[in-house]
C-alpha cells in the first residue's frame, strides 16, 4: 500500500484490513511469547559474530539523567538520580564501617520508557487483544505483564544489526524533516544506496536513523518527546512483516511518523506491529556515531547486543545497545 492510498478519515478500517494481511497470530503456536524474536536463532547470532572487523564498539544509548527529553506527558518524566551514601559521608565517618573503609551508593527513579528502550509485546493492544490474540486483561494486570514480560527476551537480543541511515540517504544535511513518512520505497532506496551490507532479512535487528536526534541536540529538545517527528509510515506494516526482522529501532520518540497519517489517530502502526506482528520496537536510540562510522567505510552491518533490563513483568525496559564493528 502507498501513502496516497490511505483513507485519512478511516484509521479503524485501515488498521483492521492491515492486521488481517500481516497478522502472525498462531505462527509459532498458541503459547508463543517471543513474537519476531523467534527469527533470531542461535545460528543467526553465531553468524553475526563474524561481522566484527575492527573490534570498535559504539553505545547506542542516550543518557539517563534529568536533562532528558521527557516533559511529563503520560506521566513520563526524566530519571531522578539520588545519592544514598557519598564521599562526604565517608569523610565524616558516619557510615559505620570498620577499618576506614567507605563507599558510595545511589538510587534511580524513572519510567522504564523515558530514554533509550524497547517496547515489549505487552505494551500495545488492539481492541482489547494483546500479542497472539490473548485478551489484554489476562496478559497485563496491576502485577505487570504476566505472559510476555520483557524478561522473556532478556537473553535473546543479540545478533546482526543493520543501519538504514535514511536521514543521510534522503534528507538535507543528513536529517529528515518532522512529519516525513518513511515508506517501503524510501527504505529500499536507502538499502540500494548503501550497498550489499545493508541487505535486510530474517532475524536482523534494523536501526533506522532519521536525524531528528541530531537536530534536537543542536536546537534543544523542544517537542522531541511526543511531538512532530519523521518516522515509519503506516504503509510499511507489510514490509515489517515480510522481511521477518526480529526488531526495529529508531532515533525518535515514537518510531512512526508524527503527526500520524490519519486525521484522528494515535500511533496506528504500533497497533499493528506489536500485537499483530509481534514485533519489538526500540525508540530514542542514539545512532549518530555509528552512522558516521558506517558511512566512512561503507559497512552498514555489525554485531549488536541490546538486551533489555530483566525487569519482571515490564512492558518496556531501558537498554544500552552496543554495536561492535
Amino acid at each position: 500500500m502507498r501513502p496516497d492510498q490511505l483513507d485519512r478519515s478511516d484509521p479503524e478500517g485501515a488498521i483492521a484490513a492491515t492486521a488481517a494481511r500481516v497478522s502472525n497470530w498462531g505462527r509459532w503456536g498458541d503459547d508463543d511469547v517471543l513474537g519476531t524474536m523467534n527469527f533470531l536463532t542461535d545460528t543467526k547470532r553465531r553468524d553475526a559474530a563474524g561481522l566484527v572487523r575492527t573490534g570498535r564498539s559504539y553505545s547506542l544509548s542516550q543518557s539517563f539523567d534529568m536533562d532528558g527529553p521527557q516533559k511529563g506527558w503520560r506521566r513520563r518524566t526524566n530519571p531522578v538520580h539520588t545519592m544514598l551514601d557519598t564521599g562526604v559521608d565517608a569523610a565524616a565517618g558516619v557510615q559505620g564501617f570498620p577499618h576506614g573503609i567507605g563507599g558510595a551508593d545511589d538510587v534511580i527513579a524513572m519510567p522504564l520508557q523515558c530514554s533509550t528502550q524497547w517496547d515489549g509485546l505487552g505494551h500495545i493492544f488492539d481492541h482489547g487483544r494483546a500479542w497472539n490474540g490473548r485478551p489484554a486483561e489476562q496478559v497485563v494486570t496491576s502485577l505487570g505483564d504476566r505472559v510476555t514480560g520483557i524478561e522473556t527476551v532478556a537473553d535473546l537480543v543479540a545478533g546482526r544489526g543493520v543501519l538504514l541511515d535514511v536521514g543521510r540517504a534522503l534528507g538535507e544535511d543528513g536529517e529528515l524533516p518532522d512529519g516525513f513518512a518513511i515508506t517501503e520505497e524510501h527504505l529500499e532506496a536507502t538499502i540500494a544506496a548503501q550497498g550489499p551490507t545493508t541487505a535486510v532479512g530474517r532475524g536482523d535487528i534494523v536501526l533506522v536513523r532519521t536525524g531528528q536526534l541530531t537536530r534536537a541536540r543542536r536546537e534543544g529538545w523542544g517537542d522531541y518527546a511526543g511531538g512532530p517527528a519523521p518516522g515509519m509510515s503506516f504503509t510499511t506494516a507489510e514490509w515489517l512483516q515480510a522481511t521477518e526482522i526480529a526488531a526495529i529501532a529508531t532515533d525518535t520518540w515514537g518510531f512512526e511518523v508524527r503527526p500520524n497519517e490519519f486525521d484522528h489517530a494515535f500511533q496506528p502502526l504500533h497497533q499493528i506491529a506489536i500485537p499483530h506482528i509481534g514485533l519489538f520496537i526500540g525508540e530514542m536510540w542514539d545512532l549518530d556515531a555509528l552512522a558516521d562510522a558506517c558511512a566512512a567505510d561503507g559497512h552498514y552491518d555489525f554485531f549488536l547486543t541490546a538486551s533489555p533490563l530483566r525487569i519482571t513483568g515490564a512492558v518496556g525496559a531501558p537498554v544500552n545497545p552496543v554495536a561492535v564493528r
